[in-house]
């Protein structure tokens, strides 16, 4: 596998999974109003956005401070 492409598909997996642990994070205590705990759509939706969010501007700022 070429290096560049190593490069961000690791950046961008680990930006996914730093997204999706502080998604969890802001779920469990309550800090959205985004439904109950119930609602397990409304949940991945949402843990979704934030390490979509995460990983694309953690790939970015690698990028940025790559030399």
């Amino acid at each position: 596998m070429p290096c560049m492409i190593r490069f961000m598909l690791t950046r961008l997996a680990t930006g996914f999974a730093i997204g999706c642990a502080v998604g969890f994070f802001v779920w469990q205590n309550g800090f959205a109003a985004a439904g109950t705990l119930e609602n397990y759509l409304a949940q991945g939706l949402f843990i979704y956005l934030f390490a979509s969010t995460v990983s694309v501007g953690y790939l970015a700022t690698a990028l940025l401070l790559e030399e």
